[in-house]
C-alpha cells in the first residue's frame, strides 16, 4: 500500500512529455505529513515496514508505521512537557541514530519547528545558530566532542532552555530515554489555531553555502508533497523496496531521500549509521540488505569506481541517482560498465525540492542535469531577464507566479536578502546554466564562480571534469586569477593522487590533456598543487577562499574591485 493516489492527479505516464504535461499534486487543507502520512499509515497498515536502521556494530533495528506513531506520540507527548509549542526551534544534532525520525515526526505533531544540524558544529557554528534562530531546545547525541561544544555554545548565547540528550546520560542533559520511559502524559493533539499543518513553518535550515554566513531557510508543512517528484518519479521509489540515500540526517538530503517522498510513495528507507565512509562496506550493506533504489553524492561514487564491482551482487537495485554536485561524465561511464546501471542526475537547493532531473523515461546524458520538474515552471535568463537560446549560457531561475509548492518561504530575519533573489515572481537560483537542442539543462558554475576571460565565459565545471579524467588528479577547483591583457585567466588548484609530485612536466601535461577535452581556450593558464582544497562542513569546495587568496597575492581586494 501507498498514498500516492491520495496526492497525485495520476501515477503512471507514458514519456516524459506525459508526465510534464499532465502531472500535478493535490494539496489538502493543513496538511501534515506526521498525521496524514505516517499516522495513516499506523491506521490502515501498522505493520507496513518504515524505516531499517543498522551501524558498524552488527546492531539493526526495523521500524513499522505503527510503532512509529506510538514513538512519535509519546516523544510529542514529552516535549510537550518541556514547554515546547507551535513555532518553538528545536536543533536536532543527531546524526544518523534511528531516534531522529521518530522525534522529527513529534515535532511536525506539535508544530515546532525542526532545525536539524550536522554534528560537525564547532562552537561559534553553534552560538551562531542559536542567537540567529532563537533557539529553544537543543536534542543532541552522545558524543563527547559534540556535547562539549554544544556545553560551551549555550554558555556563551542565551535562550536555550532544555538540554536533551540521546542515548546516554550526564548531568546537566535530560536523558531523551529516561524521560521518554518515565512520561505518563497522554499526547494532546493541537487543535483550531494550534494546529500545525499548510503554511505554517515546520523547517528551518541552515544553508551550506560556500560565501559568507549560512542562510536561514524556511519551510512549510505542505513540502513533503513535493518530494513526491523525487522519490517515485527521480528515485523511482518502489512500492515495499527499500531505498537507500546516502546523508547525515544534518543536511537538507536526508529530507530528500530518507523520510517524505520515499514513504508516501510506499518505500521503506535503510539508514546505515556508518562511522566513516568505506566504499566496500556501503556496497555490502546495499547487497546485505537488498536495496532496490540508491542515491549518493559524485564523490562517494567517485570511490564505488575503484573497487571491484564485480565482487558486488547489485540484481537487487533497480534505480540510481546522483546529485549533491555535478556529475563528471568519467564517473556515469565507470559506474554503468561495473554494475550495468545508469546514473540519474538531479539538480535542486536547500531553497527547493527536485527542480531539474533526468526521469526514468528519458535517456541520461552524463553530465546534464536533465530536464524541468513539471512542479516547477524552469527557465534560463540572461543579464536583462530575458529567456536565452539553446547553447546560451544563463542563470536558472523559477518563475513562481502559480508554480510555488516546495519552494522555501523566504530567508528568516533577511527580507532584504530574500526579495534580492526572489523578486516579480521570479527566484534566482544563483546558478548558471545552458540548455541543449533536446532542452537539457547543463550546470556551468555558481554566476560568481564563472570566469570573464578576453570575451569568453568559462564555466568551472567543465574544465574540472576534464582535468579530473588524468589519473594524476585526485580532486581539483577551477577559479579565476587576475590577469593585465585578458582580465581573467582559468587557475587550477589540484590535489595529486598517490605516486605524482608536482612538476612543470606535470604542469604542460595537464594543460595538453584539458587542452584536448575541452575548448583550447578553457585551459588553465595556472596551475598550482595543494595538499588539500578547502572546504565546507558539508564537503563544498570553497572556490571562493582559493579566488579570494590569488587576487590577495596580486595585492587585489576582492572586496572593491573584481
Amino acid at each position: 500500500m501507498n498514498l500516492l493516489d491520495k496526492y497525485v492527479s495520476r501515477i503512471e505516464y507514458e514519456s516524459y512529455e506525459d508526465f510534464a504535461e499532465n502531472f500535478s499534486i493535490k494539496v489538502p487543507d493543513r496538511f501534515n505529513f506526521a498525521y496524514d502520512v505516517v499516522d495513516e499509515y499506523a491506521l490502515k497498515c501498522p505493520e507496513k515496514r518504515a524505516m531499517v536502521w543498522c551501524d558498524d556494530y552488527g546492531l539493526e533495528k526495523t521500524f513499522h508505521f505503527g510503532e512509529l506513531k506510538e514513538l512519535s506520540d509519546k516523544a510529542a507527548a514529552y516535549f510537550q512537557s518541556l514547554g515546547i509549542k507551535k513555532g518553538d526551534k528545536v536543533m536536532l544534532i543527531l546524526k544518523r541514530r534511528y531516534e531522529f525520525w521518530y522525534i522529527i515526526i513529534a515535532l511536525h505533531k506539535i508544530g515546532a519547528i525542526g532545525i536539524p544540524a550536522t554534528h560537525l558544529l564547532r562552537k561559534k557554528d553553534i552560538i551562531y545558530r542559536i542567537e540567529a534562530a532563537g533557539i529553544k531546545t537543543i536534542v543532541c547525541i552522545n558524543e563527547n566532542e559534540i556535547v562539549h561544544e554544544v556545553e560551551l555554545a549555550v554558555k556563551e548565547s542565551e535562550g536555550v532552555e532544555n538540554l536533551v540528550m540521546v542515548a546516554g546520560e550526564k548531568e546537566g542533559w535530560m536523558s531523551f530515554e529516561k524521560e521518554m520511559s518515565l512520561t505518563d502524559k497522554e499526547f494532546l493533539r493541537p487543535t483550531g489555531d494550534d494546529y500545525p499543518g499548510g503554511e505554517d513553518i515546520m523547517l528551518l535550515y541552515f544553508t551550506s553555502g560556500t560565501t559568507g554566513m549560512p542562510k536561514m531557510v524556511l519551510h512549510d508543512f505542505n513540502y513533503p508533497l513535493a518530494h513526491i517528484v523525487t522519490a517515485k518519479y527521480w528515485h523511482c521509489c518502489i512500492d515495499d523496496g527499500l531505498h537507500f540515500t546516502i546523508s547525515d540526517t544534518g543536511w537538507m538530503k536526508s529530507m530528500w531521500g530518507k523520510l517524505y517522498g520515499q514513504w508516501i510513495a510506499g518505500s521503506a528507507v535503510l539508514v546505515y549509521d556508518m562511522e566513516k565512509f568505506i566504499a566496500d562496506k556501503v556496497l555490502r550493506i546495499m547487497e546485505k540488505y537488498k536495496v532496490t533504489t540508491f542515491c549518493a553524492p559524485p564523490t562517494m561514487y567517485r570511490f564505488f569506481i575503484k573497487e571491484d564491482l564485480s565482487a558486488y551482487d547489485f540484481s537487487n537495485v533497480k534505480h540510481c541517482t546522483i546529485a549533491g554536485e555535478p556529475l563528471n561524465p568519467e564517473v556515469y561511464y565507470q559506474w554503468l560498465k561495473g554494475t550495468g546501471l545508469k546514473c540519474y542526475e538531479g539538480y535542486g537547493q536547500t531553497e527547493l525540492t527536485l527542480a531539474i532531473a533526468n526521469f526514468p523515461w528519458m535517456e541520461p546524458k552524463p553530465g546534464s542535469m536533465g530536464l524541468a520538474s513539471p512542479i516547477y515552471d524552469v527557465d534560463l535568463v540572461d543579464e536583462n531577464g530575458e529567456s536565452c537560446i539553446p547553447g546560451q549560457e544563463g542563470q536558472v531561475v523559477l518563475r513562481t507566479k502559480t508554480k510555488r509548492l516546495g519552494v522555501y518561504k523566504g530567508y528568516y530575519k533577511d527580507e532584504e536578502l530574500t526579495k534580492s533573489v526572489w523578486h516579480d515572481d521570479v527566484y534566482h537560483t544563483g546558478d548558471m546554466a545552458y540548455r541543449d537542442e533536446d532542452g537539457y539543462y547543463w550546470f556551468v558554475g555558481r554566476a560568481d564562480d564563472v570566469i570573464k576571460s578576453s570575451g569568453y565565459r568559462i564555466g568551472p565545471f567543465e574544465v574540472e571534469s576534464a582535468l579530473i579524467q588524468h589519473k594524476a588528479v585526485l580532486e581539483c577547483a577551477i577559479t579565476a586569477a587576475p590577469d593585465e591583457i585578458r582580465g581573467q585567466v582559468v587557475k587550477a588548484t589540484v590535489v595529486l593522487t598517490k605516486g605524482y609530485t608536482p612538476s612543470e612536466a606535470l604542469v604542460k601535461e595537464l594543460q595538453e590533456h584539458v587542452k584536448s577535452i575541452t575548448a583550447p581556450y578553457k585551459y588553465p593558464r595556472i596551475i598550482e598543487f595543494v595538499d588539500e582544497l578547502p572546504k565546507t562542513i558539508s564537503g563544498k569546495i570553497q572556490r571562493n577562499i582559493i579566488k579570494k587568496k590569488t587576487y590577495e597575492e596580486k595585492g587585489i581586494n576582492l572586496n572593491h574591485k573584481e
